[in-house]
């Protein structure tokens, strides 16, 4: 209850969420605060995904 308090999640709002939707709104808060020494351009994607 303590990390959902931290998150701001009501009661109401728990009432609809599965515990792995907590998680992962825990771990992506988690990453918010982290240092990406590149980030991705479209160039990049296309090379790792293919042009579509």
């Amino acid at each position: 209850m303590l990390r959902c308090a931290q998150l701001n999640l009501s009661d109401q709002a728990l009432d609809g969420m599965t515990m792995g939707m907590v998680f992962d709104m825990l771990i992506e808060e988690a990453n918010d605060h982290e240092k990406y020494p590149y980030k991705a351009t479209q160039k990049d994607i296309e090379a790792f995904f293919g042009k579509w």
